[in-house]
């Protein structure tokens, strides 16, 4: 008899299509609103995601999820409402919700604790909080959209569960140690993050977007050549790649496609065609994400009537040749430049790396990046790499020529004959969460209202030592000295002012975009301590956007 491991997790939602994913336990037939689909089977794992379409604009359906006609979602008993997909409707306000970094660790002491009383503290889980909110919340202030930016799940840290799994498989004095090895201690690591209760019933109810970030794979990842050189001189890396590009394409992208995106998706057509064992193609699809991208992109667009979000992946199709550092290829910049065209209220771009950090930071990060390309000579580059490395440089500002290429694409999109009311960056991954307002040179011609909103971490706060760094890069006397350190090594000065308007704020937390028409507004919220049923989120700001 079969039975679900994992989900549902309600991925797309559209107007009239909605699709649905799960991890069952054996292979079998999956059913959703009328809708079936057999799985498909991945190194021993089952694996189904259900299209529906033909549903009605503003419908709001309660569904079921059986498998071999058996119900099996939701559980007896279950004292969860009930999941439901909800599909857009032009002229609704739309709720944008997002965040990153979550590590997957009970929801009990030490764990609960902070970083500064217990070096596994990790404080309460956002996520888990949220859920509760929207319980008992009426269906207002539940979000169209629950965007994940990076970090879902730590091949290298926390999950309690998944790392007494590995040391029960294999010898953990060899490397990697107790860091995920293999697509086994991949599909652990997302069951212990996505079946803990309240997020489970979060996920099946609240649409879904996601996007990998370094954690996923490897702390640094990316980060510089001489970096992957490295790593793959490690006889256990391409194993751990293989697996991590294998299980994030099942596990994360593939419910990022619409319908009629996956129609078209060559690698999902053959995964279905080879359903009883589709191991041997997604391996060889993970031989060419590692490789060349040949045919591969991680980027997705999704429009929430007349919003358009592009979910930007800056991690994985990183150009790290000498000379041409770059965050995409030229083929990916032109797909984000062709998505950001057209007529819509507002434009979100979501990427797991922030666009714009602390002045401080951009400007340490973008002389970090000249030194490294020889700017002061081979020891000084040796150096330095060893520096970026160790304060994780590995942000847009590192990579200056994604960075200018980007702030022209925000002034064309912003001056153009029928600009978004507002443009906002979306990001997660620095582990405290602020808004900065951009400006533009006189004469621009911009006409929208463009921020970068962070918000990090669900849950993986930052110490006290950590926080006064961040206090102390926002300071303006340290960004004129970073100034000064960056044009001496040659690093070009951006083409765009911004300020931080709000921040930073250090808990563990979620951040909301309220879009009304050409209005725009954003709240971030945070988790505080308590017992189990007095936690809230609370309002650390509310923000005015367009």
């Amino acid at each position: 008899m079969a039975a679900l491991l994992l989900g549902p997790i309600l991925r797309h939602v559209g107007e009239r299509d909605a699709t649905v994913w799960v991890e069952t336990d054996q292979a079998c037939e999956v059913e959703v609103l009328g809708q079936r689909e057999r799985t498909f089977r991945v190194d021993g794992h089952h694996y189904a995601l259900v299209c529906i379409e033909g549903l009605e604009p503003g419908s709001r359906l309660e569904y079921e999820v059986g498998l071999n006609g058996r119900t099996e979602w939701p559980p007896p008993g279950s004292r969860f409402p009930a999941s439901e997909i909800r599909t857009l409707e032009r002229g609704r306000p739309l709720r944008v919700s997002f965040g990153s970094c979550r590590v997957a660790v009970p929801m009990e002491p030490p764990y609960t604790c902070s970083k500064d009383q217990h070096e596994q503290g990790a404080e309460v889980d956002a996520l888990h909080v949220y859920a509760q909110e929207l319980m008992r919340a009426p269906e207002a202030r539940w979000p169209s959209l629950l965007l994940l930016l990076g970090d879902q799940v730590y091949v290298d840290e926390g999950s309690p569960g998944t790392r007494a799994f590995i040391r029960s498989r294999r010898d953990v004095s060899e490397p990697p140690g107790e860091e995920v090895l293999d697509f086994e201690e991949y599909t652990r690591l997302y069951l212990e993050s996505w079946r803990e209760p309240h997020v489970r019933w979060l996920l099946s109810t609240i649409p879904s977007a996601m996007v990998i970030d370094d954690h996923d794979i490897s702390d640094d990842w990316n980060i510089s050549r001489s970096w992957k050189e490295e790593m793959d001189r490690r006889p256990w890396w391409r194993r751990r790649v293989e697996a991590g590009f294998m299980s994030y394409w099942i596990y994360q992208h593939l419910g990022n496609l619409s319908p009629t995106a996956l129609k078209e998706d060559e690698t999902y057509r053959a995964v279905r065609e080879a359903r009883d064992d589709a191991t041997s193609v997604l391996r060889e699809y993970a031989r060419r994400a590692y490789e060349d991208r040949e045919g591969i992109r991680w980027s997705y667009r999704r429009d929430l009537c007349d919003t358009r979000v592009i979910v930007m992946d800056s991690r994985g199709g990183r150009v790290l040749r000498e000379g041409e550092r770059s965050i995409f290829d030229s083929d990916e910049r032109e797909w984000i430049r062709a998505q950001a065209q057209g007529e819509f209220d507002h434009l979100l771009i979501a990427t797991s790396d922030p666009f714009l950090l602390a002045p401080a930071l951009h400007h340490l990060e973008a002389w970090s990046e000249a030194v490294c390309d020889g700017a002061w000579g081979g020891a000084a580059a040796r150096v330095v790499e060893k520096l970026r490395r160790a304060a994780d440089f590995d942000h847009w500002a590192a990579f200056g020529r994604s960075f200018r290429s980007l702030s022209r694409l925000l002034r064309e999109v912003g001056s153009s004959r029928r600009a978004p009311a507002s443009i906002v960056v979306l990001s997660g991954d620095v582990h405290h969460a602020y808004l900065a307002e951009v400006g533009f040179p006189p004469g621009s011609g911009v006409r929208s209202r463009v921020y970068q909103a962070v918000c990090s971490p669900y849950r993986n706060p930052l110490d006290e030592r950590e926080r006064l760094v961040i206090r102390l890069l926002l300071r303006r006397g340290t960004a004129a000295v970073t100034r000064a350190l960056a044009r001496a090594a040659g690093a070009p000065a951006p083409q765009i002012g911004w300020r931080v308007v709000q921040g930073p704020y250090f808990d563990n937390q979620v951040a909301t975009l309220v879009l009304d028409g050409r209005k725009a507004a954003i709240t971030l919220e945070k988790t505080t301590p308590g017992r189990e049923d007095e936690l809230t989120l609370q309002t650390s700001f509310r923000h005015p956007l367009a």
